[in-house]
């Protein structure tokens, strides 16, 4: 089987604790449900262990900027 996390179309994912997120929401002035999401039934969400309420790092290469990174609250995909 394949490692997605080893492919080079896709970027690296992280959960980021608590105190991080914190930090990161006050700069920007936001709330955790003003983040884009990624539902728990994403291939690397479910690699990752991400879990409802969890905010995930995604460190992408940038043509322009040479990384970019953005946040995604995890939540509840449907059945």
């Amino acid at each position: 089987m394949m490692d997605i996390l080893n492919h080079e179309f896709v970027p690296k994912h992280e959960i980021v604790t608590e105190e991080e997120i914190n930090k990161v929401l006050d700069y920007y002035q936001l709330t955790k449900e003003e983040l884009p999401a990624i539902l728990t039934n994403d291939p690397v969400a479910i690699i990752i262990g991400a879990r409802p309420g969890d905010v995930v790092r995604i460190i992408r290469k940038s043509q322009t900027a040479g990384e970019s990174i953005i946040y995604r609250q995890c939540l509840q995909a449907e059945e």
